[in-house]
């Protein structure tokens, strides 16, 4: 974890969907003979947003990673996205590059785009692990998704401070007193000039949770077929997607575990390593 170059992907390319119309951009690290762990995106993430981590389980297992829309190298027109889109474009990509099964591992709105691989293709799919998502219909969730929006749609003025919001929410106390002042501000920063002129891609990126939510309200059972092996990563200060919210997955998904990561808000990767992927690694080789 000391090498301060950043990792060179074996391939990359885009893939066109929408009859062409638009590209998704994706990147492989390996040399296609092991086992494939997709890292899905959170909702303001890109595939480079991962490099830091790929040490945690490279070269043991090939990497794929890939940029929904709105985000990074893919298309970020100012239409309508669809999170189970998402999903099927990712059985795309590995069509492309000649993958057949994968290990998805999705944190925060990328375990939503996992929850559609399970739904969608669990006959893709090794594993599943999501952290950080619920699969049920809850209030407060919908009263975050609206103010969010609220502060996309609003001046640049408001916008940046939105970004202190959306900061403060979603870190455990731990690692905000670690953080806390230059390099949370750095960060912040990275976030808010990336997006201050193309905060339509937010928008579209958290108008894709509408549709989602709908067909669980349409099929409250919808994910009660999702019998691939599931690893629930839960932190406990999670605040943005509580564990009282996260604790009812084990009520939708049959073949499911849970692991409790305490001192650990939202972003469960980044704040608790030392828990998060070794609880992971052992899934990966267990789960099945």
């Amino acid at each position: 974890m000391t090498n301060s170059l950043p990792p060179t992907p074996s391939r990359t390319g885009h893939i066109p969907v929408e009859n062409g119309t638009r590209r998704i951009y994706w990147e492989y690290f390996g040399e296609g003979n092991k086992e494939v762990v997709v890292f899905l995106n959170g909702l303001a993430m890109l595939t480079k947003s991962w490099y830091r981590t790929l040490p945690f389980l490279h070269p043991d297992y090939d990497i794929l990673l890939y940029d929904y829309f709105g985000q990074g190298e893919s298309s970020q027109e100012d239409e309508p996205y669809f999170i189970n889109r998402f999903a099927d474009y990712l059985i795309e990509v590995m069509d492309a590059v000649g993958v057949d099964k994968i290990h998805p591992i999705g944190v925060s709105y990328g375990g939503f785009v996992a929850a559609e691989l399970g739904r969608l293709h669990q006959d893709r799919l090794h594993t599943l692990t999501i952290s950080g998502i619920l699969l049920t219909r809850e209030t407060l969730f919908q009263m975050y998704q609206d103010i969010s929006l609220r502060f996309y749609r609003s001046t640049d003025e408001v916008f940046d401070l939105y970004t202190q919001y959306l900061y403060e929410k979603t870190f455990g106390e731990n690692i905000s007193r670690k953080i806390y002042g230059d390099a949370m501000e750095q960060g912040r920063m990275k976030f808010y000039e990336r997006y201050k002129d193309k905060k339509h891609c937010l928008i579209r990126l958290t108008e894709a949770q509408d549709p989602f939510f709908a067909n669980i309200d349409r099929d409250p059972d919808a994910y009660r077929n999702v019998h691939t092996p599931t690893l629930i990563l839960t932190g406990e200060q999670d605040r943005a997607i509580p564990p009282w919210q996260q604790a009812k997955l084990l009520d939708i998904l049959p073949n499911a575990r849970q692991i409790m990561l305490p001192d650990c808000g939202h972003m469960t990767y980044m704040e608790r390593p030392d828990l998060f992927w070794p609880g992971l690694r052992e899934f990966l080789r267990e789960g099945r």
